[in-house]
């Protein structure tokens, strides 16, 4: 993909990934690649099916790739994504059963781009927001395992990101810096 360090915050629902993405680039004076499904729901009124998950990928991708270009330009080391498309490919196969073939190919090709994943555990309160599935401390669970595995089966770099938002915020900042000077 290129010479800028991608890190990509990464996990279940509910975790505080966005919140944590947005501190970490504003700390870190890095673009910041925001979550495309999150405006695709509210311009499709809360809807979002399966015909649309390949489109927000190539979206979030076009908007990675543009992040890295400003950063490149800029001479920031990295960005910082608030997703990828590994998530959208887990999130289709996990609502619909299934992934546009497209999109599987180029998660599995793109993943292996980042320098560095921020695995968000499900230790912190779950908070309700409509874009939201699954609120039950089984299902957390259940979607802390299928993150968890899709990168240790892919052999991705990643750290654990746990415990309070202090806590989460200083463990991510000493991962990135880490990664960043790798």
């Amino acid at each position: 993909m290129s010479d800028v360090r991608r890190i990509a915050v990464f996990g279940p629902e509910s975790t505080g990934k966005t919140m944590l993405a947005e501190r970490l680039a504003a700390q870190l004076g890095v673009p910041l690649v925001r979550e495309y499904a999150r405006e695709r729901w509210d311009e499709q009124g809360g809807v979002l099916g399966l015909e649309d998950m390949l489109p927000v990928a190539q979206e979030q991708w076009r908007r990675e790739d543009a992040a890295a270009e400003q950063a490149r330009a800029s001479g920031a080391p990295g960005i910082v994504c608030d997703t990828d498309a590994l998530t959208t490919m887990l999130w289709s196969d996990l609502l619909y059963g299934t992934a546009p073939e497209a999109l599987r190919r180029g998660a599995e090709r793109r993943c292996r781009g980042y320098a560095l994943y921020l695995l968000l555990d499900t230790d912190v309160p779950f908070a309700p927001d409509p874009q939201r599935c699954f609120p039950d401390a089984e299902d957390r669970e259940k979607c802390r395992r299928i993150w968890h595995g899709a990168l240790e089966r892919r052999g991705l770099p990643y750290v654990w990101i746990r415990g309070d938002w202090a806590a989460r915020e200083r463990a991510a900042l000493a991962a990135i810096r880490q990664a960043l000077a790798g």
